[in-house]
């Protein structure tokens, strides 16, 4: 289909399509919380994504690398399965239940902040000040959206939703520090982990007693975000970082995220953006940005 462009072309697109679908999501998330409870939208997304995984791995010809899993491979994707998707996007949708959309996508948004400073206890990384300054910077940017921009007073309208999609960003960087020593193939990974998954979120929805058939509002909702947000998105920004000359080219691209979400949420939900939030993304894109940067600039020293 690309056949005739530049492998770094083919990685653009790659990403543009991966980054389209993601800013769709907080709007789709939106929406399927009308007709779904948190635990059921994952529930049904989870089963989507889990059978769009297993065709990707089937036609990539895949499927023969699970024998490759040795039992602490195996048991490791359990329990990561655990964090992702099971406790994350419980959480995460619980915030998105109660926050605007615009709040809970842009603060979950600082989870690559979240990486760095557990990096530290997780992998026994230091960081030097001008990282721990970034940090500020960006988490700055979450209190200002919090608040909705009256900083001071720390005066925040949904103080739960903010822990919540808080707790969300620690989930997640945990999910992918604990996943950094990966050797086997990242698509039959996150196959088997969200495979794993599907037995933890049946108990909760059996002890929550909150099984419905979905209506079919709620089911195209579940099924877009198992297919766009936690699927084929997922599997298209791995072809794009693995076709892409340098990393730094596609993941740069990631912060054209949330100005995208933010306009897709404003023409659809109808939300109106406020100037905290877009100052709010500013600073924890700045910080994002000023993080990458010191990073580099530290490994080329070393």
């Amino acid at each position: 289909m690309f056949s005739g462009l530049s492998s770094q072309n083919r990685a653009y697109i790659f990403a543009a399509i991966a980054i389209f679908f993601w800013s769709t999501v907080a709007t789709a998330f939106k929406l399927s919380l009308e007709h779904l409870e948190p635990i059921q939208l994952v529930f049904y997304s989870t089963m989507f994504s889990v059978l769009i995984l297993f065709f990707i791995v089937l036609f990539q010809g895949k499927l023969k690398l699970i024998k490759n899993f040795s039992k602490h491979a195996l048991l490791k994707c359990a329990f990561l399965a655990l964090l992702n998707p099971c406790l994350y996007y419980i959480i995460l949708f619980k915030g998105y239940d109660i926050l605007p959309a615009q709040e809970a996508m842009v603060i979950n948004f600082s989870w690559p902040v979240m990486i760095v400073i557990l990096s530290i206890p997780v992998l026994k990384q230091t960081i030097d000040i001008k990282s721990f300054l970034s940090i500020i910077v960006s988490y700055i940017g979450v209190v200002i959206i919090a608040s909705k921009g009256d900083v001071f007073s720390m005066q925040f309208e949904s103080p739960l939703g903010v822990i919540y999609i808080l707790i969300t960003t620690v989930i997640w960087a945990l999910f992918w520090l604990l996943n950094t020593k990966n050797s086997n193939d990242t698509v039959v990974s996150l196959f088997l982990i969200f495979l794993f998954s599907l037995p933890y979120i049946l108990l909760i929805v059996y002890f929550s007693n909150s099984f419905i058939i979905p209506s079919i509002k709620g089911f195209i909702g579940s099924a877009y975000i198992g297919l766009f947000e936690m699927g084929i998105s997922v599997v298209l920004w791995q072809v794009a970082l693995k076709t892409s000359t340098t990393v730094s080219r596609v993941a740069s691209l990631v912060f054209i995220t949330p100005f995208l979400s933010l306009l897709i949420l404003h023409f659809v939900l109808k939300e109106t953006i406020l100037t905290s939030t877009i100052i709010g993304v500013i600073l924890i894109c700045v910080g994002l940005f000023l993080q990458k940067y010191f990073t580099k600039k530290n490994s080329e020293v070393i």
